[in-house]
């Protein structure tokens, strides 16, 4: 199957499933523990049912919201997504150009593959940076100095990486070793990888990645790849650091990896424009709430007084409308069109993108919606 005829982000994720060794595919598909989480952001959705107002010709549902200033044509941001370019070569530079061509912005994460400049030189979209103080402030400041002169329209601070999360599958499947620098490590990985020759060519045939472009350190030195779990644990991210990144940065900031009310309205107090309500796609602490069940006490604590974004198990246009009902401005999509680049690069993330967008129309037009300003908790009732 082609990604052309994929009729879901389902049939994405079996076609990534098939072009990935088994490694790459795990740091993609898999969460930290027993993945009860990761579980857990899917499955939430479908404790809210729709009600919808019949009898209503809606003949194009108007998508359009605006985001952190910048106006979207639908109510999503591409998601940050880190080693981009292990998953397809391709990697950042596909996904924010595919964005462009949607008309959504799209969050570049830290740890991407290409230098921020050529990231934003290539996007037809907002595009926002998503940092971590991987090298502490110094470097941090650097970052963020690049970032506006590349004219990034705003900052995604993320708070919930004080370590990485144990992702299990990550050390039964090699994805240390094949990150890692010594080449004995990986011979045990071998025959699965010559199992994928489509991902070995244009591993093979792509440079090597093997410092971070956007974390150089005060000496001029990048930051070596093999470093980030090390550093994360060397370089909290706190509270005190959004009101350095506040002082430094004058644009929009949203603070990422919030769960509950009392988070959020530290984040309103620090400065923050916005939150996005995540539980960092299941990967970090195992058996926390899922995005769209903390959002209704994001809500009550700053829905009035901030935008409030939510992330984690979207894989349907519906799942984006019933996040927007419950209160959220807009979603962040990750693993829903990872999956697409994974598949195929640049026109697999399109294709995961026609899909949402497909999906939203088609599900506004059955609701008798006729704009996404639209929605509130009248088009929802939980389950029994």
């Amino acid at each position: 199957m082609s990604v052309t005829r994929a009729v879901n982000i389902a049939d994405l994720r079996q076609l990534a499933e098939k072009r990935l060794p088994r490694a790459v595919f795990d740091y993609l598909d898999g969460g930290s523990e027993d993945e009860i989480t990761l579980k857990e952001n899917m499955r939430v959705f479908s404790d809210y049912i729709f009600r919808p107002r019949h009898a209503v010709h809606v003949p194009a549902p108007d998508l359009s919201v605006t985001i952190m200033d910048e106006r979207m044509a639908m109510p999503a941001l591409v998601a940050p997504i880190g080693y981009s370019r292990l998953i397809h070569p391709e990697g950042e530079l596909g996904a924010v150009r595919a964005a462009g061509r949607h008309g959504i912005g799209f969050a570049m994460s830290t740890i991407s593959g290409y230098p921020l400049e050529k990231i934003a030189a290539a996007a037809g979209a907002p595009v926002f940076l998503q940092i971590y103080l991987l090298a502490g402030r110094a470097a941090g400041e650097k970052t963020l100095e690049r970032a506006q002169a590349a004219g990034c329209k705003g900052l995604f601070l993320t708070i919930d990486t004080p370590v990485a999360g144990m992702r299990e599958r990550d050390f039964r499947n090699g994805m240390r070793e094949l990150m890692g620098r010594d080449p004995f490590a990986k011979l045990r990985y071998l025959p699965d990888i010559l199992c994928h020759p489509r991902w070995l060519a244009g591993y093979a045939t792509s440079p090597r990645m093997k410092t971070l472009p956007n974390v150089v350190s005060p000496d001029g030195t990048h930051f070596a790849l093999t470093d980030v779990a090390r550093a994360l644990e060397t370089s909290v991210v706190t509270w005190e650091d959004l009101k350095w990144i506040r002082a430094q940065w004058k644009g929009p900031i949203a603070v990422k990896g919030v769960l509950t009310g009392d988070d959020a309205l530290r984040a309103h107090g620090l400065g923050a424009t916005a939150v996005v309500v995540s539980n960092h796609g299941g990967r970090q602490l195992d058996q926390v709430a899922s995005g769209l069940a903390a959002l209704p006490e994001v809500m009550a604590a700053v829905g009035d007084q901030m935008e409030v974004l939510v992330d984690g198990g979207i894989r349907r246009g519906a799942d984006i409308v019933k996040a927007l009902a419950l209160g959220a401005r807009a979603v962040m999509l990750g693993r829903g069109y990872a999956y697409g680049m994974a598949a195929a690069g640049e026109a697999g993330i399109d294709r995961a993108l026609e899909i949402f967008h497909a999906d939203l129309v088609r599900t506004m037009k059955l609701l008798g919606c006729a704009s996404v300003a639209d929605l509130d908790g009248s088009y929802i009732q939980k389950r029994g």
